[in-house]
This record gives C-alpha cells, structure tokens and sequence, in this order.
C-alpha cells in the first residue's frame, strides 16, 4: 500500500505526497483513474484507505464536472418515458427556476446553502408572468420547484453522482406560507345552496348536461373527454377512461386518466342521468340540422357543429353563466370540492369518498378536498346540545 503513494517536490520545494488508484473502466471501457495529492503521507495514506473501503462497499463517489443543469437534463430524459405530456411540460416549467439560479454549479459543490437561496429567491423575485415581473412566486409554487430539485437530486445519488441529497431537508419557511396564505386567500367553493342556485339556473343552457358532470366530481378534462359510449344508461353508470387536456392552455392533448385509480366507473345521480338524456336529443337535432356540415365526433362535451370542446371552453363558459346567475365567481374544477365536501358531511365513507374522486389516497382527499362551512357543522351542535345537557324542544344556540 505505501508503495503507492509517492513523494514529490514541487518547483517551490514544498513536499506533498501522491498516489494515483484505478476505479475501474468507464460506460465505455475507457480505464479510470484518480490522481489525489496530499500534505503528509498520513494523509495521502488515510484518503487511500477511505476511496479503497468506498469501492469496495460500493459507496465510491468519482470526481465529476456535471453541472447542475446537466443533472436536471438527465433527470428529465429519465422520466421522458414515465410521464404524461401534460406532467413533462409542468415539471419543465418548474425545473426552469433551477436551470436559472443553480444551473451552472458543479453538482458535486452544491450545497444546503445554495438551495436554501435558491428558495429566497423564488419567493421574492423568480416570478416571470402572471404578475410583476421580478416579485416572488406562491408558496405552492415554490414547493414544486423545491421537489422537483429533490428528485432530480435523489437521481444523483442513486447513481452515485453525489453522496446526499442536499436539498432533502430544505423546506420553504412557514412564515411565508402564513403570509402568503393570509395574502391570496382564494374563495371557497361553493356551499349546498350556491351550487343548487346554479343548477336551477342553467337548467336550460345547451350545455346543462356537462356542467353537471363537473358538479358531480368530475375533473374537467374528464368532463371533455367523456364519450356516448362510455354512458351506460341501462345499467345507470358512466365510465371515466378517457380525458382531454391543454398544454399551455392552448393545445389539446388527449389522453388516459391521471392515474390508474383515476380510471372508474361511476353510478349515474338520477338527474345527471336525465340531463345527459337530453344532452342526446339536442344533438341528435343538431345533426340533422346541419346535415353533413356536422362532425359525429362521438364526445358529450361538442358545440353544436358537433366537434369536442375544451377544457378552457367549459371553463368560460361557466364563468359566463355564474355571472348571468349572479353567483360568485369560483374555479370550475372547485365544483369537485363542493361535491366532496358535501358526500363527505352527510356521512360517506372515506374510501367511496376516494374512489368516487379517483384517487388511491383517502386521506389526501379529504385533506385536499373536503372544507366544512359553518352550516355543514350545524349537525355537531345537534351532539354537542346533548352532551351539554339542552333539554329536548330547547332551541340550538345560533351560528
């Protein structure tokens, strides 16, 4: 082993002590070695001992020049076959922040610290549109930029890019979350009255049906790509498999579901059921009315020349009508939260609650999906009236 390590006198006459160990052959059969020079022998000899231990454990990090930026390009080709279009194009979006504040440091130098700035800028000055330029972005925002770091990250070290991940344990300070929370509060979904005020007031739009389907939890983009053949009115059921997105809230992309759990098939409510039996009637004069100028795409969602709609068309489309109404103005997609918030208060089980959505987690859904208003606690001053001992006939307290 001491043979290994050389004396050599630099032209200063200064001493140092080198060795040079082979790391195998590359992805190329291209033989590797590394060269260390150190102070004493003791630590040359040391420094040995540890890279020798390291190969032989497997836990060898080598010396690389790949840059910041070159991880998160590796780390995208990887998930190029994995991802839906729509997932790969967010997850660029996010990564673009990275590219800019950290992209050119050696991965290898990358530090807590650096990410930790990375995360105080992204709050006070990464924004880039959908607002002043050079302000900070959301929190939440923010949190997708920072775990898509994390993962890219997580590549590294599986393999043995890097020996941590720096980025695991940085987390975006609470006291922004509350500001930003306090900040851009965003309305919340509609409550029971609200949403049935909007059904008894576009009973008679054209596209009544489809407004239902959100209303009964559908997202959007299944709304879109619902097709007559996946309706099956005799045995009252209608299957989710098939969605139509947008990719810059421009392009269509049509596509699966979200996930595996996404794909369902949900009992009809009796008048969704009656309002998507309607929904045929008007196409089916729509067709003959305009003869061979009409597009028999097969979807539910159409205008009236037959051709599918967007999700961005559905979209304002109920903005119009929530105006016409006279109804706040709320995300379409928060209709799933209305709907959720009122299966889950009038007692469903978590798991249906979860499946009728379409996702694998419970929990994640009623923690994302599920607000209770003040009115749908109405039914725990029931309980708490006899537990505090109100006598029966006495009134509740108010709200």
């Amino acid at each position: 082993m001491a043979d290994l390590i050389k004396r050599v006198v630099l032209k200063s006459g200064a001493v140092r002590y080198r060795f040079v160990v082979d790391l195998g052959t590359d992805a190329n059969g291209k033989r590797k070695q590394l060269t260390v020079t150190r102070d004493s022998k003791a630590e040359a000899k040391a420094e040995l001992d540890r890279l020798r231990h390291e190969r032989r454990t497997g836990q060898l990090i080598l010396p690389s020049k790949m840059t910041v930026s070159q991880l998160l390009d590796q780390y995208m080709a990887s998930k190029a076959g994995d991802l839906e279009e729509s997932t790969l194009t967010g997850y660029r979006n996010a990564l673009v922040h990275v590219h800019e504040y950290l992209g050119p440091i050696r991965l290898q130098a990358l530090t807590e610290d650096d990410v930790e700035s990375m995360v105080a800028w992204l709050l006070v000055g990464a924004r880039r549109r959908g607002g002043q330029s050079g302000t900070g972005l959301r929190t939440t925002t923010a949190d997708g930029v920072l775990g898509r770091l994390r993962a890219a990250l997580r590549l590294a070290v599986r393999k043995r890019l890097v020996a941590r991940n720096v980025a695991e344990f940085v987390t975006i300070p609470r006291k922004a979350r509350k500001a930003d929370k306090r900040l851009n509060k965003r309305p919340e979904p509609w409550n029971v009255v609200e949403v049935q005020e909007f059904v008894v007031g576009i009973r008679d739009d054209r596209l009544f049906a489809p407004l239902l389907l959100g209303l009964m939890g559908l997202r959007p983009a299944e709304v879109a790509g619902l097709r007559w053949d996946d309706i099956d009115f005799t045995a009252g059921t209608l299957n989710v498999a098939n969605t139509r997105t947008m990719i810059g809230n421009a392009r269509v992309l049509e596509k699966d579901t979200k996930s595996e759990a996404g794909e369902r098939t949900l009992p009809l409510p009796e008048p969704v059921r009656l309002a998507l039996l309607q929904s045929q009637v008007v196409q089916e004069a729509e067709r003959a009315a305009m003869g061979s100028y009409y597009l028999d795409s097969g979807y539910v969602f159409v205008d009236m020349l037959g051709q599918a709609m967007s999700t961005r068309q559905l979209r304002e489309h109920a903005y119009s009508l929530m105006a016409k109404v006279g109804l706040r103005k709320v995300r379409l997609y928060d209709a799933r939260h209305s709907c959720l918030t009122f299966l889950a208060v009038n007692g469903v089980a978590d798991t249906i609650l979860a499946a009728w959505a379409g996702h694998t987690n419970a929990s994640f859904t009623k923690r994302v999906y599920v607000h209770p208003t003040a009115a749908d606690m109405r039914t725990a001053v029931v309980h708490l009236n006899a537990l505090l001992g109100v006598g029966e006939g006495a009134s509740e307290a108010p709200l």
